[in-house]
């Protein structure tokens, strides 16, 4: 009888370690964010959306940071991540580097960038700022830079004095303490800003629409774990719950990607404007 329950004793045993080993041998994906604020206001927006996720499928999600838009740029054109929420305009480069796909994108809005002065600034135009310092988080960010120095140089045939400042927040920062006349950032990170930045902005031009940020997945990652991502992410948006945590990103209406959303991008000829 003892030797019974000795049997059945390790016969449990054996079984719990092995469905631990299996539950510590199953991967973990890699998911890169663009870096447009810094990264412990980044990972206050997406781990909660990848913990979701996790509960859901079972799968594995590990945000990385990445210091800079450059180097975050380094690391998709590289293959880093197995995920990667990019620009749009990194979202072409990355799929003609590694293959990257989009998954899923804000349907309801539209991605454009805007040039920000202080609210007491005596500037009225654009051509004003001919010659000007004009704060930008790094040189390939699409809305915040890309857009806005393609318009000022074939628009309205001016000159600037672009300061690389690395994050969205920065921009801003820079603008109300007047170490630049102008800064370039997004609708959508002028109002995360804490209101007495908010309040001391105001925009004086922005640019054409285009699609916003997908989030994207490398080739490599299998279908059936690319679809499970797709799906609970757009099931996410179908609950309270599940919405206000994607417009933290902020993603107001989800809905499925494809890169024919971001084809438009390649008759703007960007890739004068483009540093690598």
């Amino acid at each position: 009888m003892v030797k019974n329950i000795s049997l059945v004793f390790l016969f449990l045993l054996s079984s719990l370690l092995s469905v631990s080993a299996q539950a510590e041998n199953k991967p973990v994906y890699t998911i890169g964010i663009v870096p447009q604020f810094e990264i412990r206001h980044t990972r206050k927006i997406w781990n909660p959306i990848l913990s979701e996720i996790e509960k859901s499928t079972g799968i594995k999600l590990k945000l990385v940071g990445s210091p800079t838009i450059p180097d975050f740029e380094d690391e998709i054109n590289s293959g880093r991540f197995d995920f990667a929420y990019m620009n749009p305009y990194h979202m072409l480069l990355a799929h003609k580097s590694q293959g990257y796909t989009p998954l899923v994108r804000d349907n309801g809005r539209q991605l454009y960038g805007i040039l920000v002065v202080r609210n007491n600034s005596e500037l009225k135009s654009v051509k004003e700022l001919d010659g000007k310092k004009i704060a930008f988080p790094a040189p390939n960010a699409l809305g915040a830079s890309l857009l806005i120095r393609a318009d000022l140089a074939n628009k309205y045939k001016i000159e600037i004095k672009p300061v690389y400042v690395k994050t969205h927040s920065s921009v801003y920062l820079n603008v109300v303490v007047k170490q630049t006349t102008a800064g370039g950032g997004v609708q959508k990170t002028l109002k995360q800003q804490r209101d007495n930045i908010k309040g001391a902005l105001r925009i004086i031009y922005q640019t054409p629409k285009v699609s916003p940020h997908p989030l994207a997945a490398h080739p490599r990652v299998a279908k059936k774990i690319r679809e499970k991502i797709q799906h609970t992410l757009m099931k996410l948006g179908e609950s309270k719950v599940g919405q206000s945590l994607l417009l933290k990103i902020p993603m107001k209406k989800i809905g499925s990607a494809s890169l024919d959303d971001y084809k438009p991008l390649e008759k703007l000829n960007l890739q004068k404007f483009y540093v690598k």
